[in-house]
């Protein structure tokens, strides 16, 4: 099993910037963030391979959200800029052996989550 923990959450008002951080107990071949809201379907947000490094995001995030890893530390990162409200939520690494995508069914481990709120 793959240890996962979260960090960098927090509040920040509209249009401001987060970097969330993932770190792994080891790296599978994909590594993605999830994120729930309260009452609301768990939406995959961001995924890369890490070996070759290739990105999927969701259609909601494209172009604000940024994922990267740095396989030395075995850190998976997310910038998220020019946040908005629908953005809040509780924010999961996640780890996949076989595919990549944004669609949490491929993932077998996942970590305790880090919480993002943004406010008006």
């Amino acid at each position: 099993q793959v240890q996962l923990v979260e960090s960098g959450g927090g509040s920040v008002q509209v249009g401001g910037s987060l970097n969330l951080s993932c770190a792994a107990s080891s790296f599978t071949y994909c590594m993605g963030w999830f994120r729930q809201a309260p009452g609301k379907e768990r939406e995959g947000v961001a995924a890369i391979t890490t070996a070759g490094g290739s990105t999927y995001y969701s259609v909601s995030v494209a172009g604000r959200f940024t994922i990267s890893r740095d396989s030395a530390k075995k850190t998976v990162y997310l910038q998220m800029n020019n946040l908005k409200p629908e953005d809040t939520g509780m924010y999961y690494c996640a780890a996949a052996n076989r595919k990549c995508s944004t669609y949490g069914e491929y993932f077998t481990d996942w970590g305790q989550g880090t919480q993002v709120t943004v406010s008006s």
